[in-house]
């Protein structure tokens, strides 16, 4: 039970994460200094914030994390690609990319895994994370899409951008983690706000919960 806890409560389980149109430089500001006090995974912020993050966190454990092709997921995969490799260049070390739905929910499966792999190709050497938006997927839907980020090598699939009809569920946690095997990162974000929320998320099978309500999770 200790150690359990001890998990729970374990800073680098989060990404502390503002992602509102309305966010100011002051409240960006203030998500930076929360994640360096609090040592969490990294700061998950629109692009246009990513050389803050980067000079505030530089020389810090905290990473910078910033989302590409978001919260639709329909911009055309050269736009997602060149929005990648321009969050890298600014400073970015991991980005979390949204799939294209409309196109996983017609079975383009072939298409979803070209727009990913080209989002992985640009963003080297930052680490990917691949968001299905689960809440609008069925149960073989996520398990294909889960399939398909590994296929083109994303290091994390990922539950939500909370912004869709819902968020993070622990049944969606445990189909992606059941199909991506051991090796390949499962976020949950979107309604994790609670201490019980993050337990349940973590033993559903998640490595990573993304949170604007991290500095109450810990």
């Amino acid at each position: 039970m200790l150690k359990e806890r001890s998990q729970m409560s374990d800073p680098k389980l989060i990404d502390h994460t503002l992602l509102k149109p309305t966010a100011t430089k002051a409240q960006v500001e203030q998500l930076i200094d929360e994640a360096i006090q609090a040592d969490f995974a990294s700061v998950c912020v629109n692009p246009t914030w990513v050389p803050l993050a980067e000079a505030k966190l530089n020389g810090t454990n905290v990473k910078v994390c910033t989302v590409i092709g978001f919260p639709l997921g329909a911009n055309t995969t050269a736009v997602k690609a060149f929005e990648a490799a321009d969050a890298v260049k600014n400073g970015a070390h991991e980005v979390d990319m949204v799939i294209n739905v409309g196109a996983a929910l017609e079975g383009e499966w072939e298409f979803v895994e070209e727009d990913i792999a080209a989002v992985v190709t640009a963003a080297q050497p930052a680490l990917v994370k691949v968001i299905l938006e689960t809440c609008y997927l069925d149960e073989k839907q996520i398990k294909e899409a889960s399939k398909r980020a590994v296929a083109a090598g994303a290091d994390f699939v990922k539950t939500s951008t909370g912004f869709g009809d819902g968020g993070a569920t622990v049944e969606a946690v445990r189909i992606m983690r059941e199909t991506v095997g051991p090796d390949i990162g499962v976020k949950a974000s979107g309604g994790v706000r609670t201490p019980e929320d993050l337990a349940a998320m973590v033993a559903a099978g998640a490595t990573r919960i993304g949170t604007s309500n991290g500095v109450s999770l810990i």
